[in-house]
C-alpha cells in the first residue's frame, strides 16, 4: 500500500508541475507583477493569505464583477471563492457601489453615528434574534470583543474551541487535536500566549469530551460556528446543538455563535434557520459587501450583566468608559452605508433563494458525476455554500478530516481549475454562490470538473 501510495503522489506532483506551468506560461503579466510585488511586501502581496493559489502565484486582478473576474492577462473567471467570503454579495452589486459613493461624498468615518445606523440596528435584531448589537471592522475583531465580555461577567479565563476551527485571528482559537495531544494549528507560532491557560480545545459533534472540558467551571465562553467550514465542512450531528445549548447553560459558560461563513444560510443565518439561541452572535466579511466589517449581537441577559460591570457612560464625568475592544473606525459611516445596502437590497429571501438554488445545481451535478465514476469522494452543501472532499463521507470531527483528508489531490484540482477559468476557495475546495451566480456559471463547473476527473482517473491516480 505505501508502494502504491508513493506512486501516486508522484503522479499527482507531475500532473501539478504540468497544471504550474500552463498557469506561469498563461500569465506572463500576473507573473511579473508578483515578481515586482515581492519586492516590497513582506509575503509578495497586501495580505500573506493572497500568496496561498495553487497556481504558485495569484492571478492579479483587472475587474470583477458579478460573479466573474478578469485578470491582467485578460483571462475571465467565474468566482465560487468570492473572496473567501467578503465577496458573497457579488462583485461591485449596484445596491453597495451607491450606497459608498453617496456615503463618501458625504465622509467617510466621523466617529459620530449616522441616521442609517438606527436602521441597521433595528435590522440586525430583527434578523438575528439579539436584542444588543457593537459593530467592528472585522469578524477577528467582534470575536475578540465576545471573548473579552465573556471573561469580564464570568470572571472565568478560558476558552473553548473544536478542533479545526477557524475564528481570524484570534489567539485563542489556535489550537487543534492532532495524533490526540493538543499543539498549535497549521504550525501557527505561539506568540508569547500560554494557551494551556487561556484555550481547551475537544472534538467537534463531542458531546461527551464538551461536558467534560466545561465541567471544570473555568471556561468562559465556547466559541463554534454552527458547523465546521474551514478545515473540509463537517456538518452537525443531530442533536449536538441542543446539548451544546444545554450544557454551556448549565455550566455558566456563555455560547458564541461564529456565523461569518455560515450567513450563507440564509438572511438570518443557520441561528435564525435552526432556531439556536446563543448568548453572542458574530459574523463578518459579507455583512457590508466587503467594505471592512464584523458584528457581533449580545441577549439582553448578557448585556446587562456587561452593563453591571461598565455602565452606560455619564456625560457629566470624564472617563473613556473603554472596553478594550473597537477602534476609531469601527461603526464608521461609511461601513454602515453600505451594511444598509446588503441588509436591505442584496442579502434578501430572494436572491438567497437564488443562491442556495445554484449551490444545489453545483452539488447534484458533481455527486452525478462522482457516483458515475464510483469515485470515494462526497459533496457537502449547507445553503448557498457547497464543498467537495476527497473522501467517502462527511466527516464528523476534525480528527477524521485530518486522517482522510486530500492535500495533493485538492491542490491538484485548484490549479486545474484556475487554468480552465475557475476560482474556488484557495484553502480547501469549497465553493460559494453569489446573487449573480448563473445556471451557466455553475453548468461551466461542472463541465470542468467532469474534465478534471477524466485527467485523475485517465492517469490512474484515483
Amino acid at each position: 500500500m505505501a508502494a502504491k501510495n508513493a506512486l501516486h503522489s508522484t503522479t499527482i506532483g507531475d500532473l501539478l508541475d504540468h497544471e504550474q506551468q500552463r498557469f506561469l506560461e498563461r500569465r506572463p503579466r500576473s507573473a511579473a507583477a508578483w515578481e515586482e510585488g515581492k519586492k516590497h511586501f513582506l509575503y509578495g502581496g497586501p495580505s500573506h493569505w493572497m500568496r496561498r493559489w495553487a497556481g504558485g502565484f495569484p492571478v492579479y486582478v483587472d475587474s470583477a464583477s458579478g460573479a466573474h473576474i478578469i485578470d491582467i492577462d485578460g483571462h475571465d473567471y467565474v468566482d465560487f471563492a468570492l473572496g473567501d467570503t467578503g465577496g458573497m454579495c457579488g462583485h461591485a452589486p449596484e445596491a453597495v457601489t451607491r450606497a459608498a459613493l453617496r456615503q463618501l461624498q458625504n465622509g467617510a468615518t466621523m466617529m459620530l453615528p449616522t441616521e442609517d445606523s438606527l436602521w441597521v440596528g433595528a435590522e440586525l435584531a430583527r434578523r438575528f434574534g439579539l436584542p444588543y448589537w457593537t459593530l467592528t471592522t472585522s469578524a477577528t475583531d467582534a470575536n475578540r470583543g465576545a471573548i473579552r465580555i465573556a471573561r469580564m461577567i464570568t470572571g472565568r479565563d478560558k476558552v473553548l474551541v473544536f478542533s479545526g476551527c477557524y475564528h481570524g485571528g484570534v489567539e485563542e482559537a489556535h489550537v487543534e487535536i492532532r495524533d490526540g495531544r493538543v499543539g498549535m494549528r497549521n504550525m501557527i507560532h505561539p506568540n508569547g500566549v500560554d494557551h494551556s491557560s487561556v484555550s481547551r480545545v475537544v472534538e467537534f459533534n463531542d458531546v461527551a469530551a464538551l461536558d467534560e472540558a466545561l465541567s471544570h467551571g473555568d471556561v468562559a465562553c465556547v466559541l463554534t460556528e454552527p458547523l465546521m467550514t474551514n478545515f473540509g465542512m463537517i456538518p452537525v450531528a443531530d442533536g449536538f446543538h441542543q446539548a451544546l445549548r444545554e450544557i454551556t447553560r448549565r455550566t455558566g459558560t456563555v455560547l458564541i455563535i461564529d456565523e461569518t461563513h455560515t450567513i450563507s444560510s440564509g438572511p438570518g443565518g443557520y441561528t435564525a434557520q435552526h432556531g439556536l439561541a446563543p448568548d453572542i452572535l458574530v459574523a463578518g466579511k459579507a455583512i457590508a459587501g466587503g467594505i471592512p466589517a464584523g458584528i457581533f449581537g449580545v441577549s439582553r441577559e448578557i448585556a446587562e450583566r456587561l452593563w453591571a460591570i461598565v455602565p452606560m457612560v455619564n456625560p457629566r464625568v470624564r472617563q473613556s468608559a473603554h472596553l478594550g475592544i473597537g477602534g476609531t473606525l469601527a461603526g464608521n459611516a461609511l461601513t454602515v452605508a453600505t451594511m444598509r445596502a446588503v441588509l436591505e437590497e442584496v442579502l434578501t429571501p430572494a436572491n438567497f433563494e437564488v443562491m442556495i438554488a445554484n449551490a444545489s445545481r453545483l452539488a447534484e451535478a458533481a455527486r452525478g458525476i462522482i457516483s458515475d465514476n464510483k469515485l470515494p469522494w462526497h459533496v457537502t452543501q449547507i445553503g448557498a455554500r457547497a464543498e467537495i472532499m476527497f473522501m467517502p463521507a462527511p466527516p464528523k470531527t476534525g480528527a477524521d478530516v485530518i486522517a482522510g483528508r486530500r492535500g495533493d489531490l485538492e491542490t491538484l484540482l485548484h490549479a486545474f481549475y484556475m487554468n480552465e477559468g475557475i476560482l474556488v476557495t484557495p484553502f480547501h475546495t469549497m465553493f460559494l454562490t453569489c446573487p449573480a451566480t448563473s445556471q451557466a456559471d455553475v453548468d461551466r463547473h461542472t463541465e470542468i470538473f467532469g474534465r478534471f476527473v477524466d485527467l485523475v482517473r485517465g492517469a490512474g491516480v484515483v
